[in-house]
């Protein structure tokens, strides 16, 4: 008898210690980094829609596919995206081994810091220090070489390491989606073996969720050991068209919601916007030069200008970092 009432007293402090308890704790909003407006209006009504059973855009967990770019849509891309920047501190610290590069381009201009004559050196020069900076090892000696670099090179501006500036809206994005059942990829034009090293521990997302470009690999022995040695060769550019290519090789289904910030987005949101069922499709649109970069297809990289018109047609909610992000990077005050 005592055990009931003890225990029925019990129940009823608790109950109103949590009806004391702060109101952040009980409504924290799962989107806090993002102002109240059109664009996080669509994210909330898109998962409300989609994950009420019995609605009629309800969609299964199992459906419930998420794909993001991430250079400019997850993290910075400005003044060059990352990889790039990597493989140029590959080049300069392989130079020592290849001293003919002294006098060819385009590693000429990547060890003189000629920007311009490395940019007029196109794709063909482009792919000429991929193949120099990122094949030649093996997969699993190409993972440590990244993780050393990302461990300790900086940002030009920020001075901040690269993983420093994952934008933190949209972490909190693709964690909001992961707790309504979403899975959530990153599809990148960026090497799939460049990202996997950190995306999980930056993102959230586990390395068998990371699509992006790659380059030809081999198996073969060494010292009694199985490898895949990485050979200089393109094996698949993920990017364009190429994007939904790659989610139905490796996802093997259709997503429901995509997220970008260039032309190069524009056929994954088609992709997931255009099928006949409800869709999120978004472009993060940066606009933000004091706390990051405002530009539109004047840059050199994140050309958005087609993206924009393609929003407008097809109903693509457009982000303003400047209007709809109350912060960007985490470390912002």
């Amino acid at each position: 008898m005592f055990r009931s009432i003890f225990r029925a007293g019990l129940a009823l402090a608790l109950v109103a210690f949590a009806a004391l308890a702060p109101a952040s704790a009980q409504t924290a909003d799962p989107l806090a980094s993002w102002n109240d407006g059109p664009a996080k209006k669509a994210i909330v009504d898109f998962v409300a829609a989609v994950t009420t059973p019995g609605g009629p855009d309800f969609v299964p967990p199992a459906e419930r596919i998420a794909t993001f770019d991430n250079d400019g849509t997850l993290w910075p891309e400005q003044p060059v995206y990352t990889q790039l920047v990597f493989a140029l501190d590959r080049i300069k610290a392989l130079a020592p081994a290849n001293p003919d590069w002294k006098d060819k381009q385009p590693f000429k201009a990547v060890l003189e810091g000629d920007m311009a004559a490395l940019m007029a050196s196109g794709e063909r020069g482009g792919v000429e220090l991929l193949m120099a900076s990122h094949a030649g090892m093996t997969a699993a000696e190409f993972s440590r070489i990244v993780e050393d670099w990302i461990a300790k090179a900086r940002h030009p501006r920020f001075d901040r390491p690269y993983t420093d500036l994952a934008y933190k809206p949209m972490v909190e994005l693709m964690a909001y989606l992961r707790a309504n059942g979403f899975k959530t990829y990153i599809v990148s034009g960026g090497g799939v073996e460049f990202m996997r090293p950190w995306t999980e521990r930056v993102y959230g997302v586990p390395t068998e969720q990371v699509i992006g470009s790659i380059i030809k690999t081999r198996f073969q022995m060494r010292d009694g050991r199985p490898e895949l040695f990485r050979l200089p060769q393109v094996e698949f550019i993920d990017d364009g068209p190429g994007k939904p290519v790659g989610i139905a090789a490796r996802i093997g289904a259709r997503p429901i919601a995509a997220f970008g910030n260039s032309d190069g987005d524009i056929e994954m949101l088609q992709w997931a916007t255009m099928s006949g069922r409800r869709g999120l499709g978004m472009l993060i649109h940066h606009t933000d030069a004091g706390r990051e970069y405002a530009y539109d297809n004047q840059a050199q990289f994140g050309g958005i200008a087609k993206a924009l018109e393609a929003a407008a047609v097809n109903r693509w909610t457009v982000v303003s970092m400047k209007d709809d992000w109350k912060t960007i990077f985490a470390f912002d005050k």
